[in-house]
């Protein structure tokens, strides 16, 4: 050991008495400091502007700043390949070039010694390099409050480990050549080899295994994240053990006199050793984790491990069924099989007997016209072979449409890229989603698995036969899209739940369904089937009742014995923005306890959007415990009894151009006096300057006109079209409030939660007084807790059954200390103070030893 360490002080003395070292360090610190400044600017920037740092939801900055996209590591690491081959070079090539490497032969340094203390040298070098990175991580730690300390550590290892790795490649390729230059360029190309080899006979299935383990690429991607699995850090260790034994052997055989036999097999020896290493190292029961993140965000959450736990010894097997012709073809695609197994590993971290397969055929696929549009004229196979052919594929490994259909039916999941999940003989179907995540998520998949476990799964009915709304039309009043959109995420469908429809007329309510929907029934319900509401919601069952303004007369008679009643009218909102019937109530503290993330939603102030909502009204006389979930504004909200004809203003407007959209402001005009005097508010449509068929008759020339009308009809402005100078058109109706009509100020509840005891479990009922904030459209609306609070409702109603909740806690490191004002002096310090502080060192360094 003392021979090694004597090598690697005069190697390292050899290499800080010339400039290329002190050179790298000083551009290896500029760099860091380029990319660490610039996104502790961009963050300090925009948090001064928002006030806090949000994309979607709090944002750990220790992620952002240091190891995302962007981020500190991952812009030095992409450029490492620069700095190692220029360092790695002469290592052995300057012995070789100037005939040292005799003297080191005839010497009683063993060939073993001279590697590894060349190597040693380069090893402290690298931890040079770390140091510089660690003093971004030290500043790092007072600039940025609750810094993720553990995923950084795990991060600087995994930089570490790749010098070391480049490192061992760089001294292999200076044992290659006398040529320093050659060695240098050497190393560039063996680390691209490296890189890219993990892509190459991706569909030959044996190949695959070796050349993705040898892949370099992407093996400190966990390491950057917080994860540390002994896989990775084993992989680095057969590199480097791979290069230095290569570099030793070759060293040998300079000075021995074997047959190439014998050495090609030295080296041979060395390659499958080192592979046979790997391999093993890469079984998934063999594999060790260690997730250093502060919230443990890179580990499945305690619910969804306990939900792998409970499938016991049994296999569970992942079908995949991929279509040729599918626009997610590339998800099954051989060469994508090691990158789907990633996919799982968080899961095969727990239960190490999953099995993947995957099953290739072609058929029409919904979403994929384009390939219709690049094959005119072709049948189906004709279409499939020629697109084959393109992407030099095989079809003879793909089953016809007939063939598949004897395994499975896949026309109701649109012949997409689907898993199959099995287990125990049962059955279930995860799939992939139109956004831009596309693979199913934590949430999915547990609630896939849960479903496999369950005999009764939660079902929701939605009830027909009143013209209630639809769960099989994308219209916009209709529940597609929250019920059973198979490519949309969080539809039920793929959240655990069974949907289905039901009408009383002709069966009675199942006993096995979990939760019954009425949604805004038009017309009376008959006898037989209220007597069967009634008895149902007698016997405990939960039940979800959706209103709308106008449809008290029909829905009240149900809801007389919950105590609850829609109050006649509607509610109207005071808005500079929407109609007056569109309402944004606040989320109340019972409803925020609902769900984690509903919660969440609470905090930020985010709102319900309910397009036309009755209110509630509690009769006290009730035996259910009866708590809001939904409260209109106080201020700006009261309950209007005089019927409001919004589509009368809307319709008139629209026929003069039906192209342009209509906008409404709610103005208000004044405050109600204390002697109960109606205060006015002001309801406006805009619409474009496009003439109907009867002003385009008129003289272009024509004078406007002006034709007034009482509250609540329309004053429309006319001028002349098709030119500049043309004139808006403007639609007016005023909407008042009149305590002397019965108007009733707010706050105003809109949905309500209703519990008791009955048969030994607790009743849950839901009543709200609009059924437009769960449609299609109602969903769509940008800014709005709709979709989190109509989730958290059917999770309360299944009594937490589904969706399963894998959320985690929020990130603490959301703020930076710096302001912008502060950067000028932090920008002075690591890229001028610094550098130019390593560069006099190093100089003086220099000159002291030129003088020597």
């Amino acid at each position: 050991m003392k021979t090694i360490f004597r090598i690697a002080k005069t190697e390292l003395r050899t290499l800080f008495y010339s400039p290329i070292a002190w050179f790298l360090l000083i551009v290896f610190l500029v760099q860091c400091g380029i990319a660490y400044l610039g996104s502790v600017s961009g963050m300090a920037r925009m948090q001064e502007m928002r006030g806090v740092v949000m994309m979607g939801g709090p944002m750990s900055l220790t992620e952002q700043i240091f190891l995302g996209r962007g981020g500190l590591f991952q812009g030095v690491m992409q450029n490492l390949y620069l700095y190692i081959p220029l360092l790695t070079m002469s290592l052995i090539s300057r012995e070789t070039g100037s005939g040292t490497i005799k003297l080191l032969y005839s010497s009683p340094i063993s060939v073993r010694e001279i590697v590894f203390g060349k190597y040693l040298a380069m090893m402290i070098y690298s931890l040079l390099l770390v140091a510089i990175v660690s003093i971004f991580v030290i500043t790092g730690l007072f600039q940025i409050p609750h810094l993720d300390t553990g995923m950084l550590l795990t991060g600087l290892l995994g930089f570490y480990l790749l010098l070391c790795a480049y490192s061992a490649i760089g001294l292999f390729m200076s044992c290659l050549t006398t040529y320093q230059v050659v060695a240098a360029i050497c190393t560039f190309v063996m680390i691209g080899i490296l890189s890219y080899i993990g892509t190459l006979w991706q569909r030959i299935e044996f190949v695959r295994e070796l050349t993705y383990f040898l892949s370099i690429r992407g093996r400190t991607e966990s390491m950057l994240v917080g994860l540390l699995t002994t896989k990775d850090v084993i992989y680095f260790c057969v590199i480097v053990y791979i290069f230095l034994g290569l570099s030793i052997f070759k060293l040998k055989a300079g000075m021995e006199s074997k047959p190439a036999m014998v050495k090609a097999g030295r080296y041979i020896a060395i390659v499958a050793s080192a592979l046979l290493i790997g391999y093993i190292s890469s079984i998934p029961s063999l594999i060790g984790y260690y997730d250093a993140t502060a919230n443990k965000s890179r580990t499945l959450t305690p619910k969804v491990q306990k939900i792998l736990t409970e499938l016991g010894d049994e296999p569970l097997e992942i079908t995949a069924y991929n279509n040729l012709l599918d626009r997610f073809y590339f998800l099954g695609d051989p060469a994508s099989y090691n990158a789907n197994s990633d996919r799982w590993a968080p899961y095969l971290r727990f239960r190490n007997n999953i099995k993947l397969n995957t099953i290739n055929y072609y058929d029409s696929a919904k979403g994929n016209d384009f390939i219709w549009k690049a094959y005119p004229g072709k049948n189906l196979k004709e279409m499939a072979q020629q697109y084959a052919k393109n992407q030099e594929i095989d079809l003879k490994s793909f089953k016809s449409p007939e063939e598949m259909r004897k395994i499975i039916d896949l026309r109701p999941e649109q012949n997409r890229y689907v898993m199959q999940l099995k287990w125990k003989g049962r059955t279930t179907f995860l799939r992939v989603f139109d956004d831009q995540t596309m693979w199913p998520g934590e949430t999915e998949v547990a609630a896939a698995l849960k479903r496999l476990q369950q005999a009764k799964l939660p079902k929701i009915a939605f009830l027909t036969g009143n013209l209630e709304r639809n769960i099989s039309k994308m219209s916009d009043r209709d529940y597609k899209i929250l019920t059973n959109y198979p490519t949309f995420r969080n539809s039920l469908v793929n959240q655990g739940f069974d949907v289905l429809s039901i009408s009383l007329d002709t069966t009675d309510i199942p006993a096995d369904i979990s939760t019954l929907v009425i949604a805004d029934p038009r017309i009376p319900i008959a006898p037989a089937a209220m007597e069967r509401l009634q008895q149902y919601i007698r016997n405990g069952g939960n039940l979800l009742i959706a209103g709308e303004p106008g449809r008290q007369a029909i829905v009240n008679p149900l809801l007389q014995e919950l105590g609850v009643q829609l109050t006649e009218g509607m509610i109207i909102q005071e808005s500079a923005e929407m109609a007056p019937d569109q309402v944004m109530p606040d989320l109340t503290k019972t409803a925020a306890g609902f769900s984690k993330p509903l919660a969440k939603r609470a905090e930020d102030s985010v709102k319900v959007f309910m397009p036309s909502t009755a209110g509630l009204a509690f009769t006290g006389n009730s035996a259910y415990a009866i708590k809001p979930l939904l409260v209109s504004d106080a201020k700006l909200t009261w309950n209007r009894l005089k019927p409001l004809d919004l589509e009368m203003v809307t319709n008139a407007v629209a026929a003069e151009n039906t192209d342009s959209p209509v906008t409404f402001a709610v103005k208000k005009t004044g405050e109600t006096p204390k002697d109960g005097a109606a205060a006015n508010t002001s309801f406006t449509a805009k619409k474009s300057n496009a003439p109907s068929k009867e002003e385009k008759s008129k003289a272009p020339a024509a004078k406007p006109q002006v034709t007034s009308a009482p509250a609540e009809e329309m004053a429309v402005e006319e001028g002349p079209y098709g030119g500049p100078g043309s004139r808006p058109r403007t639609a007016v109706a005023t909407v008042s409030f009149s305590a002397a009509d019965g108007d009733v100020r707010g706050p105003i509840p809109t949905v309500a939660s209703l519990t008791r005891q009955v048969n030994g479990r607790e009743q849950r009922i839901v009543v709200a007084g609009d059924a437009d904030f769960i449609s299609n459209q109602g969903l769509r609306r940008p800014g709005t807790a709709n979709f989190i609070f109509t989730t958290a409702l059917f999770s309360w109603l299944s009594n937490g059954e589904f969706p399963i909740d894998a959320s985690r806690p929020d990130p603490k490191d959301t703020r930076v200390n710096p302001s912008q004002d502060d950067m000028g002096l932090l920008r002075l310090m690591y890229l001028w103070i610094a550098p130019a502080t390593l560069l006099a060192f190093g100089a003086i360094l220099l000159i002291r030893r030129k003088r020597k």
